[in-house]
C-alpha cells in the first residue's frame, strides 16, 4: 500500500514513515480525514483526499469521514485575513450536503464501510472550562505560535483571533476523540495542514501515552506556477450545480502536457501500465491528447458518473459539428453553451446579424452580411446566410443557439 501513495505522488510528509508502513501492511487501519463545511460543496482539492481515502479503503483499510459541524463554525486559519463565521444553520445545511458527497466515494459495505461523524457532537457538550483544562493544558503556546498559518498570520496585518489561533486544539482533541471512540491511528490530510496533522498525534501521545500516524498529501500546483483546481479565478467545485459536469470536463481536459501524468496518477485509479502507456503517447503524440481524454473522462465519471459523463462527450462533438444538437439533454446543452466565450443573452426578436456582432464572432453588421454572404456562418450546425433573421426561428428547444463562424469559433446564444 505504502509503495502505491508512493508511486501515485500522494506522501508528502509523514510521521515515522517505516511504522506506518508495516502498519498499512498489517492492517487494517482505521484512519480518517476531515473535511470542514466552509461552504456549500468539496472542490478538486477535496477530491484529492477522498481519493486517497478510496484507495486505502479499497486495500481493507477502515475509513472514518469527518465532516466538521464544530470546525467548521471556527474555520482554519487562512495564510491573510480572518474567515467570515457562517450561522449555525448554514453550517449545519453545508454539513449534510458535504455528508452526501463524501458517501459518494467510500463504501458502505463490508467489514470497513465508511462511517461518518461529526465532530459537534463530541465538542457541544464541552463547557469552556472543560476545554482548557482537560485540553488546552496539554498544548504550548510556544509551538503553536510556530505553525505556518499561525506564523504567517502573525506576520501580517491582520493578525490572528483567538478564535482561528484555537483551531489545531480542536483539529486534535477530534483526533484523540476518534482514537478513543473507534481505534483510530491515521489522519490523513494536506501537507498545508501538517501543523493541525501533529497536534492530534502530539494530543494522543501525551494523554494516551500511544503513537498514533499522520500522512501529508502535497498540495498541487500547475507546472506552470498556477494554483490547482481553478479555472479563471473559480474553483472548480463538485456540486454539479455549481460547477456543471460540461465545465467540469473542460476543466480535466485542458489539462497542460507537463502535469497530464502526475494527474492521472493522483486522480484516476488506472494501473501503472496503462498511465505509462499515457505518458509514451504524450511524448510521442501529444497532438492526440489522449492523456487528457483518459484523464477528464475518468474524473469526471467518478464525479458525475459515466452517463452524465458521456452526455458531456457527445455535447462537446456535437457543438463543433459532430453530432444533432437538437439530440442532447436541453440541461447539458445549456452548460455547454455557457462556457464558450462570447456567450450572450438576446431578445428572440433580434436578428442573427446583431447575434454574430454581440457574441463577438465578427466586429460589424457589415462584416457579419459578408461571412453570411460566403457561407461561412453556422446555426446549431446549419448553414444560415440571412442576417435579417431572428433568433426565434432558429433556437433549439429551451430557446438557446449554438453560432459558428468557419469551423471553431463558437459562440453560445441564449434567448430572453
Amino acid at each position: 500500500m505504502w509503495d502505491e501513495l508512493r508511486w501515485r505522488g500522494l506522501v508528502q510528509v509523514s510521521t515515522d514513515e517505516t511504522a506506518l508502513r508495516d502498519a498499512l501492511d498489517a492492517g487494517p487501519v482505521t484512519y480518517y480525514c476531515g473535511f470542514d463545511p466552509t461552504a456549500p460543496s468539496l472542490h478538486c482539492g477535496n477530491l484529492l483526499q477522498l481519493l486517497t481515502m478510496r484507495r486505502l479503503q479499497l486495500a481493507g483499510h477502515r475509513p472514518l469521514a469527518l465532516v466538521g459541524g464544530s470546525t467548521g463554525l471556527i474555520g482554519d486559519p487562512r495564510p491573510t485575513a480572518e474567515r467570515t463565521l457562517n450561522t449555525r444553520e448554514t453550517v449545519g445545511e453545508w454539513v449534510s450536503r458535504l455528508q452526501g458527497q463524501v458517501s459518494r466515494f467510500l463504501s458502505p459495505d463490508g467489514e470497513n464501510g465508511v462511517r461518518l461523524v461529526n465532530n459537534l457532537d463530541w465538542t457541544a457538550p464541552l463547557s469552556a472550562i472543560d476545554f482548557l483544562r482537560d485540553i488546552g493544558k496539554y498544548f504550548r503556546v510556544n509551538a503553536m505560535l510556530k505553525k505556518d498559518a499561525v506564523a504567517a498570520r502573525l506576520n501580517s496585518d491582520a493578525g490572528i483571533s483567538y478564535t482561528e489561533f484555537s483551531y489545531q486544539i480542536l483539529q486534535g482533541l477530534d483526533y484523540r476523540e476518534l482514537y478513543r471512540q473507534y481505534g483510530c491511528t491515521l489522519q490523513t490530510g494536506g501537507s498545508d495542514q501538517w501543523g493541525n496533522l501533529t497536534s492530534g498525534t502530539e494530543l494522543i501521545r501525551r494523554t494516551e501515552g500511544a503513537t498514533v500516524h499522520a500522512l501529508g498529501t502535497p498540495l498541487i500546483t500547475n507546472s506552470d506556477g498556477t494554483k490547482f483546481g481553478k479555472s479563471e479565478g473559480n474553483a472548480i467545485w463538485l456540486d454539479p450545480e455549481m460547477t456543471s459536469p460540461y465545465a467540469f470536463y473542460q476543466f480535466w481536459l485542458n489539462t497542460a502536457d507537463a502535469d497530464v501524468v502526475a494527474r492521472l496518477r493522483e486522480f484516476t485509479f488506472l494501473s501503472r501500465t496503462e498511465v505509462d502507456r499515457l505518458a509514451t503517447a504524450v511524448a510521442e503524440e501529444p497532438f492526440r491528447r489522449e492523456a487528457q481524454r483518459t484523464l477528464a473522462f475518468e474524473v469526471t465519471a467518478l464525479v458525475h458518473g459515466v452517463d452524465a459523463t458521456q452526455a458531456v462527450i457527445d455535447a462537446s462533438a456535437a457543438l463543433f459539428g459532430n453530432g444533432e444538437l437538437s439530440a442532447l439533454d436541453p440541461g447539458v446543452l445549456r452548460s455547454a453553451i455557457a462556457e464558450l466565450p462570447g456567450t450572450t443573452s438576446l431578445p428572440g426578436d433580434a436578428d442573427l446579424g446583431r447575434a454574430l456582432v454581440e457574441t463577438g464572432l465578427v466586429k460589424s453588421l457589415g462584416e457579419a452580411r459578408r461571412s453570411l454572404e460566403q457561407g461561412g456562418v453556422y446555426v446549431n450546425n446549419t448553414r444560415v446566410d440571412d442576417a435579417a433573421v431572428s433568433l426565434s426561428t432558429l433556437a433549439l428547444a429551451g430557446g438557446v443557439l449554438v453560432v459558428r463562424r468557419g469551423k471553431k469559433t463558437l459562440a453560445g446564444v441564449t434567448l430572453t
